[in-house]
């Protein structure tokens, strides 16, 4: 899917074909699309291939006539699915008078800019407008952590309350997701950092410098909570798989004990039941002996149990 847009009177506006200061956005383009874009926009094929890989690590790209950027950024996959949070990339392709998204998939990042959610935003401004998707992502991170980390809170307070593998099974996918985060926020960054070291004009920097530290700070703020919260998960993880070992050695335990307390009652029970001459065989209340002493026998069992702390 391709979709042309340029901004007019502080709006942007849905466009027919390719225009001066005009976005493309493109959605997981056909073998068709790219050659008919590549003829148009005079780039290598490469250049819309290369973001549609799910593993494409960030990176700026240099061209005879364009630079390619490849940030990742995170993006929601439901609760039905193993992974609940991700990361992917998104290719931005600057041009002269133009810019291009490319992605594999629909993402928030691209939807708030199509929406028209972001405030000073020009597609005119195209270094501007990069920023903007670095802040925006950023912050998409940081919604997404907090998220993550209210997950992990109800999910410890149901573990409080059962000992089923379901609810470790759904922090190890949390956890999965902060991995991902956290990789693909550390690689966003060194990105940045050399596309303003070599690659962003000096009057950008400049004009810029503020939504420039934005961006800084946001990215290590969303690096640290993405550690934070991996630290916490880990830690929640090995305590709760301590305490549901401990819960089951205490269970065998109290298993093993009540075993051998119901044990002493069968013992007397199958001395008795023997063909031999047998104390108390000609009593009258042989019955009642004999059960009096399994009775005896197991109270001593429990007691010496209780004593031991075993029962």
């Amino acid at each position: 899917m391709i979709q042309y847009f340029k901004s007019s009177y502080n709006k942007l506006v849905e466009i027919e074909a390719i225009e001066k200061d005009g976005w493309i956005n493109i959605v997981s383009p056909t073998a068709k699309e790219i050659e008919m874009l590549s003829n148009k926009l005079l780039v290598p094929p490469e250049v819309f291939i290369d973001p549609l890989d799910p593993d494409e690590n960030s990176r700026v790209e240099s061209h005879k006539n364009s630079m390619l950027i490849v940030c990742r950024v995170p993006c929601e996959n439901g609760q039905e699915s193993d992974l609940p949070y991700s990361t992917i990339a998104l290719g931005i392709l600057l041009k002269r008078d133009l810019l291009v998204t490319i992605c594999s998939r629909p993402i928030e990042v691209i939807q708030t800019f199509k929406e028209g959610k972001v405030k000073n935003f020009s597609t005119s401004n195209r270094e501007r407008f990069v920023m903007q998707m670095f802040y925006k992502s950023s912050m998409l991170y940081l919604k997404y952590l907090k998220d993550i980390n209210n997950k992990a809170d109800d999910i410890e307070r149901m573990l409080h309350r059962s000992t089923r593998n379901r609810e470790l099974l759904d922090l190890l996918k949390l956890e999965k997701s902060l991995v991902f985060f956290s990789t693909s926020l550390k690689s966003n960054e060194l990105m940045m950092q050399r596309l303003q070291r070599n690659h962003l004009p000096e009057t950008t920097k400049e004009n810029e410098r503020e939504l420039i530290e934005d961006v800084n700070i946001e990215t290590r703020q969303a690096i640290e909570m993405a550690k934070i919260y991996g630290n916490i998960l880990g830690n929640m993880m090995g305590a709760h798989s301590s305490i549901i070992s401990n819960n089951l050695n205490i269970t065998i335990r109290y298993l093993t004990t009540a075993t051998i307390i119901l044990s002493l009652p069968i013992l007397v029970a199958s001395i008795y039941g023997m063909n031999v001459p047998l104390p108390f065989q000609n009593e009258a209340h042989a019955f009642w002996i004999v059960i009096l002493i399994a009775v005896t026998l197991s109270v001593l069992g429990v007691f010496f149990f209780r004593k031991k702390d075993l029962f």
